[in-house]
């Protein structure tokens, strides 16, 4: 997950694209307030893209997305200029991609972009580790480091020890995935992915993207991905750019998307979402209203259980640091042995999530006992808890807005 804080990779501004014989006239028209359909019905120009502003943060995985000729694929090839921009800026570690000659243009492609297609675009004749050199090879890499460079990002994608196959002996995913390895290669500092997964089969893309999250978790790379598919957006996505027309309607998280939908083509884009499976636990997080500190006694604990009406009391360490779960009944037991610390009493037995965690996994793990789950940071801090009431209201509420 990233965040504003990032750096900027990549900043858009005011960029449009027109496609026919006149640009300038549709863009004219456009300001003037026209739609994309009453300007091609007055001149039969296409307004593919119009005034699109975002940024792409470092190490976000930005997924762009809309229904077939909303505009995403004229996007994603505008930023590498495969497609003339008609006005705006792409701005790439301050250099401004419309404005490059074509030297320049080819500099930074090579330098900055790799792309990933839905077609697999391999070369039949060649074996996986050469398909994968393709790149570094036409831009005249010594061969041994373009064989090191690409057995290693074979390797990043599961494909070890496949070197020495044709592409016709791989399954769908498996080509995919050296296509991924051919762009990981060229060790450029954006990946584009056009597409990419929605040629493979349900179980395959499922498969497929949850390895492009595991990789992303890995290299943190910089990713704008192309998709027509809420799910897979939902799914992936740091952030989604929603469009349509050639506009963009909304950029958000996808916890953004769902929540706070921008209006109502978002909200009819989004009806039958599965919120349990987008929602998260900081959703349903409620702050802890006590907790025993590691050097409290079973009277201590005993008296802050019932101040607050608990029968049960996390345990943490000075720093927040969760440490165990003490029952009323076993502190009880406790203070009549005449014990003085709660070392002896306190479990594990209790469901620890971290803040991420899709609400659709909570409700297993909700004991009999009624425990409610912790929710701690990557240093098991302890951020807030979750009861199951909670879960069921979060829900509920989301499917009311």
């Amino acid at each position: 997950m990233t965040d504003d804080t990032q750096p900027v990779k990549i900043k858009v501004r005011s960029l449009s694209k027109v496609f026919g014989s006149n640009p300038k006239k549709g863009l004219e028209l456009r300001d003037q307030g026209l739609k994309r359909p009453e300007i091609f019905e007055k001149t039969g120009l296409t307004l593919g893209l119009s005034d699109i502003n975002f940024d792409v943060h470092e190490g976000e995985l930005l997924v762009i997305m809309g229904l077939s000729g909303s505009g995403k694929s004229t996007l994603i090839r505008c930023l590498n200029r495969l497609i003339e921009p008609t006005e705006g800026e792409i701005v790439i570690d301050d250099e401004d991609i419309p404005k490059l000659n074509d030297k320049e243009l080819l500099e930074c492609r090579r330098r900055h972009f790799s792309m990933v297609f839905q077609n697999f675009a391999l070369f039949p004749h060649r074996t996986v580790q050469q398909n994968a050199e393709y790149g570094l090879e036409i831009r005249g890499v010594d061969k041994a480091e373009r064989s090191e460079k690409a057995r290693n990002s074979l390797k990043q994608v599961g494909l070890d020890g496949w070197e020495n196959a044709y592409p016709n002996q791989l399954s769908g995913g498996m080509q995919q995935r050296v296509g991924l390895a051919r762009a990981l290669a060229n060790d450029s500092s954006v990946l584009l992915m056009d597409e990419a997964f929605s040629a493979l089969d349900p179980l395959i893309r499922k498969d497929m993207q949850q390895e492009l999250l595991e990789l992303q978790h890995r290299m943190k790379k910089t990713t704008v991905f192309i998709t027509h598919d809420l799910d897979e957006a939902l799914n992936i996505g740091d952030r989604i750019i929603l469009l349509k027309d050639g506009e963009i309607v909304q950029i958000g998280t996808p916890e953004q998307i769902l929540t706070q939908p921008a209006d109502e083509y978002v909200e009819r884009f989004i009806e039958g979402v599965d919120m349990s499976r987008i929602l998260t636990a900081r959703n349903a997080m409620r702050p802890v209203r006590a907790t025993a500190r590691e050097d409290d006694g079973p009277r201590t604990a005993l008296r802050k259980m019932s101040e607050n009406g608990l029968d049960s009391i996390y345990v943490t360490s000075r720093d927040r640091k969760l440490l165990g779960l003490v029952e009323a009944d076993a502190a009880d037991q406790a203070s009549k042995e005449g014990k003085q610390d709660l070392t002896s009493v306190w479990h594990q037995d209790f469901a620890c999530v971290g803040p991420d965690e899709p609400l659709h996994n909570l409700f297993a793990m909700f004991s009999d006992k009624g425990f409610p789950i912790a929710v701690v940071d990557e240093e098991r801090r302890l951020l807030g808890v979750v009861v199951k009431g909670a879960v069921l209201a979060e829900l509920a509420e989301s499917g009311e807005n």
